[in-house]
């Protein structure tokens, strides 16, 4: 029931997307990998989980932000397509605990190891820092890490404004290689090691969907404020 209901909510996505959002996805296919893995995401807006499971087709149980959850609407919603809240303030082991259960059980979770919505030298992409979850559960677990970088998303925000017959806000979606734990490594180690390859990951898809979609300065991630301030001016 779940599942069907996930898809459901995918399809509605979808739909509400398509007359306003133009995806453009490269390398859509690693993102149906069969068994249990992480998907790691940038986040630069609060419609990228909804538009990475459009693409991703994989259902994914997205590990969201506990403010979303005290909403009582929001909450049925997540908890019905199996998602579950983090508080970002501190260890959480319960977010923990359920994630582990998940992966151990096959299926694949969705993760944003900024922390939050972050863009320019705060974002993973321009070298900020990654936090260290996603290392520690693949770890714990054996699941590979599916690095994906997002774009274009931060426009949305401005989408009444900009928006016209005919005229969709592009988004750019990359999924990169499998990261994988190092086999006979102590954990330490293994963790630290994995956190520095989905750092370097983070950089190196977003200079090639930079590349490969010939994307502008002004295409990067953008604060919300900015993004406002471009839609009004002259």
């Amino acid at each position: 029931m779940r599942v069907l209901l996930y898809h459901f909510s995918r399809f509605v996505a979808k739909m509400l997307a398509a007359p306003f959002v133009k995806i453009r996805v490269l390398r859509p296919e690693l993102a149906q990998r069969d068994g249990a893995w992480i998907l790691a995401a940038n986040h630069i807006s609060h419609f990228d989980p909804p538009l990475i499971s459009v693409v991703a087709r994989r259902k994914i149980d997205w590990m969201g932000m506990a403010e979303l959850f005290k909403l009582p609407i929001f909450s049925t919603w997540l908890r019905a397509i199996d998602g579950f809240p983090v508080d970002r303030a501190r260890l959480d082991r319960q977010a923990v605990r359920i994630a582990l259960t998940r992966l151990r059980a096959g299926h694949a979770v969705g993760m944003f190891p900024e922390g939050g919505i972050r863009d320019g030298s705060r974002s993973v992409l321009e070298g900020a820092p990654v936090r260290p979850g996603a290392a520690g559960l693949s770890e714990m677990t054996d699941a590979p890490i599916i690095p994906c970088v997002i774009m274009g998303t931060d426009r949305i925000y401005i989408l009444p404004r900009v928006w016209h017959p005919g005229r969709r806000i592009p988004v750019w979606i990359a999924f990169g290689e499998p990261l994988f734990p190092t086999p006979g490594a102590n954990r330490a180690a293994t963790r630290a090691a994995l956190e520095s390859s989905l750092a370097e990951a983070f950089r190196q898809l977003a200079l090639e969907t930079r590349g490969h979609f010939h994307l502008a300065e002004d295409d990067l991630p953008q604060s919300p404020i900015r993004r406002r301030a471009e839609s009004c001016a002259p």
